[in-house]
């Protein structure tokens, strides 16, 4: 079912996303008055196809990983006199300019429609209550304890820990200090602290940014009874069940499943020994840890989970706006989350944030599915952030990307004639293997997470 949802989900996502993206250059095309041949969602062979009334094709193609609006072009071929002044070469710099950057201002625009549904919808957060705090961690040092609530990150409002996160997200690799305003419990009043980096998470292939500060959010108590196994685990091979209850990891007494979770991730490829109660019986069962990750980001792993449980209403919050104030709030998110797009192109370009993070074609198909299957809500979620993702790529001033093209018409007209033919080639051909290289780093981290 999974497998399924995977298909459907990427099927979904990148008809949506790539469709609208060229309707964009296809509609502001149509507006300068530029004959659009061809219209197609999708490369290869076409499996549908139909013309309107003013000659365009439309396809849609076998290949779902992208698509293309073809428009009449002297420098592609013979022109009839009659149409020449519908060419696109023949059109004005800022006319041109204008149907180039049309794509991506539309999946900015589709973003922000996303994230309007969603506001109004609205969403449970968990509030960002300090459950620990970590001795001798960042978070130590810059007094946060346990019961005190993050209020903002660096000025920015946050109501919930994914919130948190986004904002902490944003200085991976820096060196400074992230300000936060914290509330005591059963307060009202707001205190600052600052937490100091130093060439925070730099390089690192999976950065966990709220734990590598020493902070762990408050959760209920969930009980270390075991309630699923991987089939392929740790915990399985070595004959542990479900209904077992957890006593002791090397003598260590645990009593709540979060200090398994701890003590499992600081000892990965040991051989431990679980204690455990079954059917009113204790006994000691061996148990090899094996590794998750790589390098920094390597946790043991024991293959088992548990049961959750419900949380109090208190530390709940529903937040969600209204038809007007959702427009605002989906601008903002969808600013919010290109910059970070942007910033994070930056810091793997100077080697702040691991190029291990840049993901491709597979990581998108799984989360596509993953979200699909989770909701309508998840799954709008994940469109409205690669939809922006797609506008942010597309607009690098890469040639063969609309950035490129952008780029060459901005010189154009800055030096008030287009750049020569023999160096557009030279830029395309660079582009060419930029894109490439890309794809193929992104295809391999991919196959790395597999």
């Amino acid at each position: 079912m999974s497998a399924l949802y995977m298909i459907v989900g990427t099927l979904i996502a990148l008809g949506v996303l790539v469709t609208f993206h060229e309707f964009g250059h296809f509609w502001v095309a149509r507006r300068c008055g530029v004959k659009v041949l061809r219209f197609s969602v999708g490369f290869g062979m076409p499996l549908l196809r139909w013309t309107d009334r003013k000659g365009t094709e439309y396809v849609v193609a076998a290949i779902p990983l992208g698509g293309y609006v073809k428009m009449l072009d002297e420098r592609e071929g013979d022109v009839p006199p009659e149409l020449v002044d519908q060419s696109f070469n023949r059109k004005s710099v800022y006319q041109r300019i204008a149907i180039v950057i049309a794509g991506p201002v539309a999946n900015f625009l589709l973003a922000i429609v996303f994230f309007w549904v969603l506001a109004m919808l609205g969403s449970q957060q968990v509030r960002p209550v300090v459950g620990d705090v970590e001795p001798g961690s960042i978070a130590q040092k810059a007094g946060l304890s346990a019961g005190q609530e993050i209020v903002s990150v660096d000025g920015e409002a946050v109501t919930g820990w994914a919130g948190v996160n986004l904002q902490l997200v944003r200085r991976l690799g820096e060196t400074g200090t992230i300000a936060l305003k914290v509330r005591e419990q059963g307060s009202e009043v707001e205190s600052p602290r600052s937490l100091v980096l130093n060439d925070w998470l730099k390089g690192a292939a999976e950065p966990d940014p709220i734990r590598s500060l020493g902070i762990r959010p408050w959760r209920p108590a969930l009980p270390p009874v075991l309630a699923e196994l991987d089939p392929k685990g740790p915990a399985q091979i070595a004959g542990l069940k479900t209904g077992d209850r957890l006593l002791a990891l090397n003598g260590e007494a645990v009593d709540e499943w979060q200090k398994v979770v701890d003590w499992v991730r600081v000892h990965p490829d040991t051989r431990i020994s679980v204690r455990v109660e079954r059917d009113g019986a204790q006994l000691d069962v061996p148990v090899d840890l094996v590794t998750h990750g790589e390098g920094t980001a390597a946790i043991g792993y024991l293959g088992a989970g548990v049961k959750g449980v419900d949380w109090p209403p208190e530390m709940l919050r529903e937040v969600s706006y209204g038809p007007v104030a959702a427009v605002a709030e989906g601008a903002r998110r969808t600013w919010t989350m290109s910059v970070l797009t942007l910033d994070s192109l930056k810091k793997m370009l100077f080697g702040e944030l691991s190029v291990k993070n840049l993901s491709g074609p597979i990581t998108i198909a799984k989360v596509a599915g993953a979200s699909a299957q989770s909701g309508v809500g998840d799954f709008l979620n994940f469109l409205a952030y690669l939809s922006i993702s797609l506008g942010v790529l597309n607009l690098l001033p890469i040639p063969v990307l609309d950035g490129g093209h952008l780029l060459f018409y901005l010189i154009e007209w800055a030096r008030g004639r287009p750049l020569s033919e023999k160096v557009q080639g030279w830029g395309v051909q660079i582009g060419i293997s930029l894109v490439v290289g890309v794809m193929l780093l992104a295809l391999v981290n991919d196959l790395g997470r597999l």
